[in-house]
């Protein structure tokens, strides 16, 4: 689906520094099991990024699972007051209380993310424009898994 190259690209262009190997992937948290049902064929996925200074999510197309060239909100960082994590079940419950309100995603634990959305949408790759035709040499790489404990820590500084 999308490389973590591709989701830098395009927040480079939209003038993002995005940071290295801290981007995961993300859902609005449901407020409780009937909404957590409902969520769950709504297909409404971001790209949670950290970039110099603010999280920016790049939304998924609902119907088509691409990544979209359009930022769908960043939250500066200096506009962040505290951070929460928890897990949630399989997932884990990420609350942030800002300035303009409280925001609560959801992000998909690393462990199971190859066979759940999470996976899906953040596989891509290495190898690829860079001669190597064998497919063996090809490798794929789930950029949620690899990055998300480094992220949710990263996000944790965030209240201090």
């Amino acid at each position: 689906m999308a490389s973590e190259k591709i989701v830098h690209d395009i927040l480079k262009k939209a003038g993002y520094s995005p940071m290295e190997d801290r981007s995961i992937i993300v859902t609005y948290a449901p407020e409780n099991l009937s909404e957590k049902i409902v969520r769950f064929f709504s297909n409404e996925f971001f790209v949670l990024q950290m970039c110099e200074s603010s999280l920016v999510l790049l939304p998924f197309g609902r119907m088509s699972l691409m990544l979209k060239k359009d930022v769908a909100l960043e939250i500066p960082y200096k506009n962040i007051h505290k951070v929460d994590i928890r897990e949630d079940m399989l997932n884990y419950r990420i609350k942030l209380e800002t300035d303009d309100g409280i925001i609560v995603l959801s992000a998909q634990q690393k462990e199971l993310s190859e066979f759940r959305t999470s996976g899906t949408l953040s596989v891509g790759m290495s190898g690829l424009g860079s001669g190597i035709t064998d497919s063996q040499h090809l490798k794929v790489k789930n950029w949620h898994r690899s990055n998300l404990d480094a992220t949710l820590e990263a996000l944790k500084v965030l209240s201090c």
